[in-house]
Parts: C-alpha cells; structure tokens; sequence
C-alpha cells in the first residue's frame, strides 16, 4: 500500500487491514487519538513505541513522548507533527 492508497482509506469508517501500528495512526488520522493510543500501547516493540511516542507529543506530554522515542530508538521529535505523521506512515508502509 502506498501513502495516497492509506490516505484513501481514511474515507471509510473501518481501518484497513494492516499492521496494528498503522491502525493506531489511521485512528490519530481519523480524530480519535484515544483509540490510536489503546492500539499503540498494546504493541511491545521499537515501531510501537515510535508511534506511541508521536501521540504523546501530539498530547503534548513531552517527557512522555522523550521516554518512548527512547525505547524506539529514535531521537526526539521537534517538527511538525503532520510531517511525523507521514514519516512514520511512510517508513511503515515500506517495511
């Protein structure tokens, strides 16, 4: 699937059939970040924890958001969060 297909997808109201960690970014997509976080929380490895991270930063709890890029193994965000947003789709979609 690529980014245009995901962002097609955001028109239904199911998400596709993908990998949980890209469920949980078509629900931040959709507006429902606490459906987005109850996905991403449930998924024990660095791609969790990088998406956990961004909806952390998105809430605004920075030190939370530090805690998990660090468990993702990525440094801390400091751009655009709709830039994030697609980077992660991006890199997902690619794996």
């Amino acid at each position: 699937m690529t980014l245009t297909e995901f962002h097609a997808t955001l028109e239904k109201n199911v998400p596709p059939s993908l990998r949980p960690v890209l469920v949980a970014l078509w629900h931040d997509a959709k507006g429902d970040w606490t459906r987005a976080h109850e996905v991403a929380q449930d998924i024990d490895d660095a791609t969790g924890s990088w998406v956990h991270a961004y909806l952390h930063r998105k809430e605004g709890d920075e030190g939370n958001a530090a805690y998990w890029y660090s468990k993702a193994g990525k440094p801390v965000e400091r751009g655009p969060l709709e830039a994030e947003w697609t980077r992660i789709v991006t890199v997902l979609l690619s794996d």
